[in-house]
């Protein structure tokens, strides 16, 4: 049976500044049925006329009871990302429905090495998967961003996580001591960042669709099964 999903009325009750152009908006969600890290909501706003649009946005953090959380990155000519990033303030309220999706997807309770690669703001859902690790399943992130400035979450992927491992690629802007200059990522990135393909990781890639498919391709070029490289791409309205 198809759980049917409603439309649920939010309360913000908190507001975070990620980067310039990034804000987390904390909810309260009476009645939140619960979520799996990698799942998205559709978020709607209705104008005094009646007109309504939606988006589309992913979770941040795994649920904590009636509260949960999305980082929205604004999209200067959009009609929601503005209004989300630059006008909700604590106490406002808009409409979301979900939670949506249940193929990128981790589960807590699953086994396997993971490999997280994240494209800009593609590491929204993939560090919705790092806040909900309990267990010592290793993870490794590859987050590719254009400049340090341009990282979200940054203090919590600063902070010492046993299993964790970090790996950054700056494409347009380095910081002063980084090893390398700026660049794309490239094969030999996936081979010295990530896992060998034999110990058979499960993989999450999430970004622009050019990023996804160039990562997706070039993991199987490693080695890596089909099967245990799940993607998630978006485009410029971040839906």
């Amino acid at each position: 049976m198809v759980r049917r999903l409603n439309w649920h009325v939010a309360e913000v009750v908190d507001v975070r500044d990620e980067t310039a152009a990034a804000r987390t908006l904390v909810l309260d969600v009476p009645d939140w049925p619960g979520h799996l890290p990698g799942q998205h909501v559709d978020v709607r706003l209705t104008a005094e006329d009646g007109y309504s649009t939606q988006r589309s946005y992913s979770l941040a953090a795994p649920a904590d009871g009636s509260r949960l959380e999305l980082t929205v990155q604004r999209v200067d000519d959009g009609e929601v990302s503005p209004y989300l990033t630059q006008v909700l303030e604590p106490g406002d309220q808009l409409e979301l429905r979900g939670p949506v999706g249940g193929w990128f997807v981790w589960r807590p309770t699953d086994t396997a090495p993971v490999l997280l690669v994240a494209g800009g703001s593609g590491i929204v859902p993939l560090m919705a998967m790092i806040r909900a690790r309990t267990t010592p399943v290793p993870f490794r992130l590859l987050y590719s961003v254009r400049t340090p400035e341009d990282r979200y979450y940054a203090a919590d992927l600063r902070r010492p996580v046993p299993g964790l491992d970090v790996t950054y690629a700056y494409t347009r802007t380095a910081p002063p001591d980084w090893p390398r200059p700026p660049a794309r990522l490239g094969k030999a990135d996936f081979a010295t960042a990530g896992w060998p393909a034999d110990f058979a990781p499960d993989c999450f890639v999430c970004g622009p669709t050019g990023f996804v498919e160039m990562a997706a391709d070039a993991l199987q070029a490693l080695g890596h099964d089909p099967g245990k490289i799940k993607t998630e791409r978006f485009g410029p309205s971040g839906g």
